[in-house]
């Protein structure tokens, strides 16, 4: 799921879009705002360290929480010491922001198909529900940090969420309109119909866990399928 110019980056503690970096934009991850930390520019050595502080620290925020997860924890797991995090992110809430931003943007560019894409609107809808659904799946458990802990974010951080969320809508919205008039779907209310289809993947966060019956992918094709019946696609329009 690529981005589009509409689609805003990571905000800077100024509260300001940050500039593009190459080194990310065509991984779909948030832009990096090179200078938080003491890092000031982007390597191959120094993406792999900040995908290990990365990783480090989604375990421990997932399994006891922001505020007793401290940046000591994550060094010590790591065997390495404070002074080496600092390198690379600000503090601890550019961690908890970043390791946020990646699931919120796959999520909310879910509908980012090419202008020439032929498809009805019906099944572009049905799509982006599954990529929707299949990303909060598989960033698991960093995509679920906004729902558990939705304190914890700057204002500028969630002006920028709320940004790409009404992206993703205004996306949604008038291809499930014109999927009703093409009579592929069935339904009363769009608006509602919309966030009634995107609660489902919403409410992963309070049950889903890896390692149960089903895999992520039957996970993903089970809540699909749900989503549909809540748009009231019609037999063989998807």
């Amino acid at each position: 799921m690529g981005r589009t110019s509409e689609t805003p980056h990571k905000p800077t503690a100024e509260g300001r879009s940050a500039p593009r970096s190459d080194t990310t934009e065509d991984a779909g991850e948030p832009v990096r705002t090179h200078g938080n930390g003491r890092q000031r520019s982007a390597t191959a050595g120094t993406d792999v360290q900040r995908e290990r502080i990365l990783q480090a620290a989604t375990q421990l925020f997932a399994a006891q929480g922001y505020a007793q997860t401290t940046l000591a924890q994550v060094a010590q797991s790591l065997q390495v010491t404070k002074p080496f995090i600092y390198y690379y992110f600000r503090d601890k809430q550019e961690i908890f922001e970043v390791l946020s931003w990646r699931p919120t943007v796959d999520c909310f560019t879910a509908l980012d198909f090419a202008d020439e894409d032929p498809r009805p609107a019906a099944q572009k809808v049905v799509e982006g529900l599954r990529r929707l659904i299949r990303a909060t799946v598989m960033h698991y458990p960093a995509a679920f940090f906004p729902y558990r802990e939705p304190q914890v974010y700057r204002p500028e951080y969630n002006a920028a969420m709320k940004k790409l969320a009404h992206h993703f809508y205004d996306k949604l919205t008038p291809l499930l309109e014109q999927g009703r008039r093409d009579g592929h779907l069935d339904f009363n209310e769009t608006r509602l119909t919309a966030l009634a289809a995107c609660s489902l993947p919403g409410f992963l966060y309070s049950w889903y866990r890896p390692g149960g019956r089903l895999g992520p992918e039957q996970i993903v094709d089970e809540l699909t399928v749900l989503a549909t019946r809540v748009i009231g696609l019609r037999t063989g329009a998807g």
